[in-house]
């Protein structure tokens, strides 16, 4: 199948400041060596890397170095003090840079009995100035050789980048939530107050206004990509749909078209009932196309759960399957939707359970996506949500099974030995966690913590 990755989430962009002194002090020639494997790390990542002074030592300098990197469109600022810096720029660096902040100390010369950097303690200075400040920062420690130290920051530059991917963004929000989903209500006050960000809002009838209006050379493209896919046609579906895979190319086209000349960074849209009941057709393989490309884009009107998909596509964790939880035991649960599952979590073309174009399982009218997650993945079901006027996540990890039982749409079972589901789940609900799961391939609970941190979240 062939789901290109045009629409995933941007890359990081790192800006280093490296703090130092007006004159040198305790070992300089030490400090000189770690700064240059800290620059020749950094350059070995796969993310632009933007240095804008080789020694930070005064206000002017800094402000300086904070505007170029504001220039370059960093979303990811690490701080260095190969040796100890003044700790008295640490407020000024708060109020020009409001973002979360990665410091990176680096550790002593590990021979002679002179002190050679207090990189730690200036470090750990600062940070705790920051944090007194109420600056949200992440932290890492170690020498930039040091493969285990060059992992925590590949992770740590991941979740500055994710939690700074929600912040002063334009979220789209398509019709309304779904008659009845109260669960994902989208406040405008609240996402501008807690995260900066806009809701952006479009009516249904402008979506179905697009979708009915392109002309057969408008969606050409998209309907041979959709063809291209070659997924085969299920029970109840006729082979060579010509006409559905029509509806469904307009449909991709649609969101793609709103998304992109919106400038939003994450969509929402109500599916049920308005859609299907206008054109006669549910929008589900577009659905899938998009979210196996990376796009962050929820059913339902589930705006949250579409920031869920723009955090794990950041974070280089997605693309995200937006389930249902359907049912559980004390180690399983049910993962369960209504056809629009990411390609690339489904088991593969031509085995059992693989993607198939099929009708909705309620009104029996076109396109879903037939399928069942792949079984024998390390996976982990999250949620960020809006509860008491403050955001929540939780993470749990597990691994996929063959279900037990067939069940239309995209069916999957999901099994984990760390707790009792239903203790857990019990908890969640009594924390209003909604009814929409996230599941993202590995084990990724500790990555998304941090994220929440940075977000300011609480982490359940």
């Amino acid at each position: 199948m062939n789901h290109h990755q045009e629409l995933s989430a941007a890359p990081p962009s790192i800006g280093l400041l490296i703090m130092g002194r007006k004159r040198p002090g305790f070992d300089p020639e030490w400090g000189a060596a770690v700064t240059g494997r800290i620059r020749a790390f950094l350059e070995e990542l796969p993310w632009d890397v933007h240095i804008p002074s080789g020694n930070i030592a005064d206000e002017a300098e800094l402000g300086r170095g904070v505007d170029s990197c504001r220039e370059r469109g960093v979303t990811v600022l690490v701080v260095v003090q190969p040796t100890i810096s003044d700790g008295r720029l640490a407020p000024l660096l708060s109020r020009i840079w409001e973002k979360p902040i990665l410091l990176w100390a680096t550790t002593e010369k590990p021979t002679g009995s002179m002190i050679s950097a207090n990189s730690l303690v200036g470090t750990h200075a600062m940070a705790a100035t920051l944090r007194h400040l109420g600056h949200d920062i992440s932290f890492a420690y170690g020498h930039p050789d040091d493969p285990e130290t060059q992992g925590e920051l590949r992770r740590e530059i991941l979740t500055v980048h994710a939690a700074q991917s929600t912040r002063g963004k334009i979220f789209g929000l398509i019709g309304y939530h779904a008659p009845g989903f109260i669960d994902f209500h989208a406040d405008p006050v609240f996402l501008a107050e807690t995260l900066g960000s806009h809701l952006y809002h479009v009516s249904t009838t402008e979506l179905l206004s697009r979708v009915e209006g392109y002309s057969s050379d408008e969606i050409a493209r998209d309907l041979q990509a959709l063809g291209d896919l070659g997924i085969p046609p299920g029970e109840g579906f006729s082979p060579g749909a010509s006409e559905e895979l029509a509806m469904q190319a307009r449909y991709y086209r649609a969101f793609r078209d709103i998304y992109q000349e919106s400038g939003l960074d994450a969509l929402a849209f109500r599916c049920w009932p308005d859609l299907p009941s206008r054109t006669g057709h549910w929008p589900y393989l577009a659905l899938a196309q998009l979210v196996s490309q990376g796009l962050p884009i929820a059913m339902e009107g589930d705006l949250d759960g579409a920031i869920c998909s723009l955090i794990a596509g950041s974070l280089g964790i997605g693309p995200v399957y937006l389930t249902d939880w359907l049912e559980h035991t004390r180690k399983t649960a049910t993962i369960w939707h209504t056809g629009a599952a990411p390609f690339q979590l489904c088991e593969p073309p031509g085995s059992p359970g693989s993607p198939r174009l099929g009708l909705q399982f309620n009104n029996r009218r076109p396109t879903v996506v037939e399928a069942t997650i792949r079984a024998g993945m390390e996976v982990t079901l999250f949620r960020l949500w809006r509860f008491r006027n403050r955001y929540h996540m939780t993470a749990l990890e597990g691994h996929t099974l063959r279900p037990s039982r067939d069940l239309m749409a995209t069916n999957g079972l999901f099994e984990t030995d760390s707790l009792d589901i239903r203790h857990w789940f019990e908890e969640m609900v009594q924390t209003g966690m909604p009814h929409h799961l996230c599941v993202v391939q590995g084990r990724q609970r500790d990555i998304l913590r941090r994220t929440a941190r940075l977000m300011g979240a609480t982490f359940l």
